[in-house]
């Protein structure tokens, strides 16, 4: 005969007496909640490195972008700009510029001089603004500036750091010269 009536249900027992690997799974499961905690608290306080985070205001702008027939004509001017913080005695600014030529992925960073290298504003300034232009730049390529930023204590001591990245400069590919209609084609030298 087929028993058709449902089991009895058995009383929960009290946390007490739950079985050992429960508790040592929920125990593990509290340890490791607070050890994500701990190295997202570690690395808050390497982003500010005192006190409570402040609030960063800061812009980084494409201000002129000039394209040109002659490489030497072609232009981008990038700008940075920056407010104190509560402690702030100095602000630094720096601004690089990376390039990505079409076809290509990822942008690199342009070595020239002037380029990478900390601009700081005169102690006690409460916004600090800065312009970097650029000559020289190439055909058929894009351009963007990246702006670092970084507030100072009195001891030197840095406060807070960031950076952003401006909208990009496109210079299009030079194009050759069309020959004006009723002019002979130019000689190519033989030899």
């Amino acid at each position: 005969m087929i028993n058709t009536t449902a089991p009895k249900p058995t009383p929960r027992r009290p946390f007490a007496r739950r079985p050992l690997s429960r508790v040592l799974g929920l125990l593990a499961l509290c340890s490791l909640a607070l050890a994500a905690g701990a190295i997202e608290g570690a690395r808050a306080s390497l982003a500010a490195p005192s006190g409570p985070p402040a609030r960063l205001s800061v812009s980084a702008t494409l201000e002129q972008c000039l394209t040109a027939a002659t490489q030497a004509e072609r232009s981008a001017t990038f700008a940075g700009e920056m407010a104190a913080i509560p402690g702030t005695a100095r602000m630094e600014m720096r601004v690089d510029v990376i390039e990505r030529m079409s076809g290509e992925d990822l942008y690199h960073t342009v070595s020239a001089p002037g380029l990478g290298v900390w601009r700081e504003s005169a102690p006690g300034v409460k916004a600090y603004r800065y312009l970097k232009q650029v000559t020289n730049l190439t055909g058929g390529a894009f351009y963007r500036g990246a702006v670092s930023f970084r507030w100072l204590n009195a001891k030197g001591r840095l406060l807070a750091v960031t950076e952003l990245r401006t909208k990009r400069c496109e210079q299009p590919v030079a194009s050759t010269p069309t020959p004006v209609p009723g002019t002979p084609p130019a000689s190519v030298p033989s030899g």
